[in-house]
């Protein structure tokens, strides 16, 4: 049996995690992000496609593949959430559910990160948790794919 795939997508710099400012993203790398969701979505019953890339177009170009592929996305957008309106154009191109994280909350943090372009193309965010925010993703994402059947 196949079990449904949830792409977890990861932005620009988020292969620096555990070595660029600790203070703000913790000293947790992506490997670890990666067991991580690895762990949950046994758990939960789900496969994951977890990938990172530094380009906007590869991550547009993974975007896109997700449609027909996968049954929904877990971005971090990273820098890209408050740049990109391609990024945001491809999530609502996909007709994919989309739920976008940040390790750290942005709300929070210099004016410029306050707002999100990716918001608009996503059901719900999650900010400010740590790493733990993939985890509660992963869940939410199951929940919503696995009950769409009885929505």
């Amino acid at each position: 049996m196949d079990l449904p795939l949830i792409a977890v997508l990861n932005g620009p710099n988020l292969n620096m995690l555990g070595l660029r400012q600790p203070e703000v993203y913790g000293t947790t790398t992506l490997d670890d992000v990666e067991q991580l969701c690895a762990q949950v979505a046994e758990k939960l019953e789900v496969g994951i496609d977890f990938r990172q890339t530094n380009g906007e177009g590869e991550l547009i170009s993974w975007v896109q593949e997700c449609r027909g592929r996968a049954q929904g996305i877990i971005i971090n957008p990273a820098g890209y959430s408050h740049t990109s309106i391609a990024l945001l154009d491809a999530l609502l191109a996909v007709d994919l559910p989309v739920i976008e994280v940040h390790i750290s909350n942005i709300h929070r943090r210099e004016p410029f990160r306050h707002h999100s372009y990716v918001s608009k193309g996503a059901l719900g965010v999650i900010c400010g948790l740590g790493v733990q925010g993939y985890a509660l993703a992963l869940q939410a994402m199951a929940d919503i794919i696995l009950n769409e059947d009885t929505q």
